[in-house]
């Protein structure tokens, strides 16, 4: 069934659900009867996304990287759990669990008890020694040679995932570091997600969660890239996945363990309550979303998007970036894809291209520079700026699987505006969720309910023109605060306190159907449009120009 959440403190047992973002983390504490949001508390991270200059040397960072430090993930559970308590007006001992979800893939080297290498004395400086944040994508090169290989080699695994593996997930980012720093390569003991990190900082035990390896670890049927496949790449990787990854895999919705007293005291939560396995924001979003389904698409609309959706079925669809058995909810096949810059690509138009005096009207009414550009390109008609935009400023994740891509804006003249361009970037970018649904339905997987969450759901005109492009209703996810909810849920199951994921998101989960209706006039023109994207996605998807401009920039960078 479908349920509202009922606000307000109420009595009974509570869990606590912790979203990890790019920028910052967002505890929720949640009442375990009916999902009612009862308090929440956000930490920005103190060196956000590091991705010019390494904190610790003054070191300028090459193009395409992004690190971050994972102090700054422990630092949000000691200040947020507890504000989200008392804001939520409840006991520390009404609390029975506790879940995380994490950006993904973001990935680092460890030492055997869990120490970042990062944090080791001495090697504070190497910047191989950090996590490598989701967008991350310096390993372009590596993911090309993994690919090149399976598909040499006849590799069955690389099918599951469109036919590539992407710069953004484990191996080619571990490829990297052995290729770039043996020396940091040779130190790790450990090269693990930080969606699986964070839960060992709670409950002092390893674990690999099913998602994670299913879909950044290339972990298909029980075992992971075979040890010759790995030599091939390179003789010293034979033994990544058996020395570095090599672990049980746990199922979501299980309880990774209990919670320390060193955790209990960073916290301020009762020692021994459930800590949920590990997950990534975007899966742990599904069931936050009501109840599941197959062919319910959840698309998580933030600085990028990802598009999760179960079946009953496995099929091949080409640029997908898994399809995974229980890899969102148990007893489904998980799939995914994604967008690797949405919100990243408004926010460079806005804080970076927008003129001075967007910026002085923003301030003078006390509302963002997105307000003012949104205000302005709503009250256009659609077509009327005679642009299209290539929606890659961060590399494609679906369907072309290709980190090296760029964006594009066409049809630019001297009478173009600035919020005119603002909306073909947004345009762009449900383009581009239209692709990815298309080639969903060629390959027998059609998608027979759209849902959206995420914080770009605040953007009303944004989601009208998502309803118009892709033709459809657009459901939402009846919380502002999905991935987080999404956690919570886990939180309950772990706990015990239901069966199973699918029995609490029908108890906890809130969706509200068909927010969005596409209108038919403003759909026809889209159409117009999307076929010069589609032009545009293959011309440039297929093509060497903006692999050609990438080398040419990455010399004259290293050249400096």
């Amino acid at each position: 069934m479908v349920v509202s959440a009922n606000n307000g403190s109420g009595a009974g047992a509570a869990v606590i659900g912790v979203d990890y973002g790019t920028l910052s983390a967002r505890a929720l504490v949640v009442r375990v009867s009916d999902g009612a949001e009862l308090g929440t508390a956000v930490h920005e991270y103190p060196h956000a996304v590091i991705d010019r200059v390494l904190p610790a040397t003054g070191e300028q960072l090459p193009p395409d990287w992004a690190l971050q430090d994972p102090a700054d993930w422990v630092e949000c559970l000691r200040v947020t759990i507890p504000a989200a308590i008392e804001q939520a007006g409840i006991k520390p001992e009404d609390v029975i669990g506790i879940a995380t979800d994490f950006t993904a893939s973001t990935c680092m080297p460890t030492l055997n008890d869990g120490t970042p290498l990062c944090q080791v004395q001495g090697l504070e400086g190497r910047p191989h020694a950090y996590p490598k944040l989701w967008k991350h994508h310096a390993g372009q090169p590596e993911a090309d040679r993994i690919n090149a290989l399976a598909h040499e080699r006849g590799e069955k695994w690389i099918n599951r995932y469109g036919g590539k593996i992407s710069s953004e997930w484990q191996f080619a980012k571990a490829l990297q570091v052995l290729d770039e720093d043996p020396e940091m390569y040779d130190r790790a003991d450990r090269w693990i997600e930080a969606a699986d990190w964070i839960i060992w900082q709670l409950c002092g035990e390893e674990t690999r969660n099913a998602c994670t390896a299913g879909y950044k670890g290339i972990y298909q049927d029980g075992q992971y890239p075979s040890r010759e496949f790995l030599a091939a790449l390179n003789p010293r990787f034979a033994d990544f996945a058996a020395d570095k990854l090599e672990h049980p895999i746990s199922a979501l919705g299980g309880r990774a363990g209990s919670l320390t007293k060193q955790a209990a005291e960073l916290t301020g939560l009762p020692e021994g309550i459930a800590v949920a396995v590990g997950n990534v924001d975007a899966h742990v979003t599904v069931p936050a979303a009501g109840p599941i389904a197959a062919g319910k698409m959840v698309a998580i609309m933030g600085t990028s998007t990802c598009h999760v959706m179960n079946e009953t079925k496995l099929q091949e669809v080409p640029g997908m970036c898994g399809a995974v058995d229980g890899g969102i909810v148990a007893g489904y096949w998980g799939y995914e894809a994604g967008q690797s810059s949405v919100g990243d690509d408004f926010a460079w138009w806005a804080e970076t291209i927008a003129p001075a005096q967007a910026h002085e009207e923003a301030k003078r009414r006390g509302v963002s520079v997105h307000d003012v550009l949104t205000e302005e390109a709503a009250s256009q008609p659609v077509g009327a700026h005679g642009l299209v935009a290539i929606d890659w400023l961060g590399g494609n994740r679906s369907v072309l699987v290709d980190g090296g891509l760029s964006g594009a804006i066409v049809g630019l003249t001297l009478a173009t505006r600035p919020a005119e361009v603002y909306r073909a970037l947004v345009e762009s970018t449900a383009f581009g969720t239209r692709k990815i649904l298309d080639t969903f339905a060629e390959s027998g997987v059609p998608v027979t309910e759209f849902v959206a969450a995420g914080g770009l759901l605040k953007n009303a005109f944004l989601m009208q023109i998502y309803a118009d492009v892709l033709k459809c209703p657009i459901s939402v996810i009846g919380s502002d605060q999905g991935p987080a909810l999404g956690s919570a849920i886990h939180a309950a199951v772990a706990a015990g306190a239901y069966p199973d994921v699918p029995a609490a998101a029908a108890a906890m989960g809130v969706i509200r159907q068909n927010a969005y209706q596409p209108d038919p006039g403003r759909s026809a023109v889209y159409d117009e449009l999307y076929a010069e994207y589609e032009l545009l996605h293959d011309y440039f998807g297929h093509g060497d120009a903006m692999h050609r401009l990438r080398a040419i920039r990455d010399r004259a960078v290293e050249g400096q």
